[in-house]
């Protein structure tokens, strides 16, 4: 999720209420939000990732015991949120992790630097180019302690696709198999030199379009994932739309974009999606889908299913050179 901001009180009010917004109603006292049990033979534990000395808190699953990953997904998360987007389990068969273990991935997902376990060493964030060296550092340490399969993928979400294309244009990039990105263009669909376009109380509607989008009990089970957008990050906000050919331009491995139907953050028009492409060198495999029936956290609602089966497919296209 990206709240595009630094201010506590706006990571709240681009929240949807859950005592209004969840079909189920709000949770009694001492109750607690029911989630789905995970695949058999799959668990998600938390792990800490070790960064050139810096820890990340992460989760983690593996496929099933005796069957070594076929490759593994490293997942990052948007802005003001945390790696618990990817493990959302209201509604079975939601959680990125349990799906991509149970079809023999490892999937990490890792808490962005700033976020997590590194917040308080990082107490107002880091920019997009320190994240990338971090990422880069763990996923070093990883692979050298880990059975990482025919290598890694990389599958991001809104601000997290800002830190995935930093990653991918470092010249460490072309060891990634490729990329899946969503929620994000390189032109935002509302004027950012407007201050309420970012810190308005109506913003949530951005974020996550319908509430029917969403699984009954959804905003109540994911609250406690939503966090203020550090300070550093935020301030980068504004110069995405600069940033983006340089870093495309520099991009080497297969990459797919996903906008949602009811994306409300960014442009995803034809003219848009063509502009983009054209950013990546010349004969970039560079793909663009759209996800009916999604609000812009994909990954909460209904149809995050659908949208990881779709990305972890073009991971299997992107496998197809290395087992043939």
């Amino acid at each position: 999720m990206s709240t595009e901001t630094a201010e506590p009180a706006i990571a709240a009010a681009a929240f949807p209420d859950p005592a209004r917004s969840d079909p189920a109603g709000p949770a009694g006292p001492g109750e607690q939000q029911e989630l789905y049990p995970v695949v058999p033979d799959v668990r998600v534990r938390d792990v800490v990732l070790d960064a050139e000395g810096v820890e990340l808190s992460a989760l983690i699953a593996t496929p099933p015991p005796g069957i070594p990953p076929r490759a593994t997904v490293f997942a990052v998360h948007g802005g003001g949120m945390r790696a618990g987007y990817f493990d959302a389990r209201v509604h079975p068969g939601q959680s990125l992790l349990t799906l991509g273990a149970s079809l023999g991935f490892t999937v990490v997902a890792v808490d962005r630097p700033g976020y997590g376990l590194s917040a308080e060493r990082f107490p107002t964030g880091t920019t997009l180019a320190e994240q990338s060296g971090l990422l880069h550092a763990a996923l070093a340490r990883y692979a050298l302690r880990h059975d990482t399969g025919a290598g890694v993928f990389l599958l991001a979400h809104s601000y997290g696709g800002k830190l995935a294309l930093h990653a991918l244009a470092d010249d460490r990039g072309a060891a990634f198999l490729g990329a899946d990105i969503s929620g994000i263009s390189h032109r935002y669909a509302v004027d950012i030199q407007d201050p309420q376009a970012f810190h308005s109380r109506r913003t949530w509607s951005r974020h996550w379009g319908r509430l029917d989008l969403y699984p009954p009990g959804a905003f109540r089970a994911v609250k406690p994932l939503v966090t203020p957008m550090p300070l550093r990050e935020a301030a980068e906000a504004l110069r995405w739309g600069e940033e983006f050919p340089g870093l495309a331009a520099r991009v080497r491995v297969p990459v797919r974009f996903t906008f949602a139907e009811h994306e409300g953050w960014w442009r995803h028009d034809e003219e848009t999606t063509d502009s983009m492409r054209t950013a990546f060198p010349a004969g970039a495999q560079v793909l663009f889908d759209r996800q009916p029936a999604a609000g812009h956290n994909i990954s909460l609602g209904w149809a995050a299913r659908s949208y990881h089966l779709r990305a972890l497919a073009f991971f299997e296209d992107c496998l197809l050179p290395h087992t043939i």
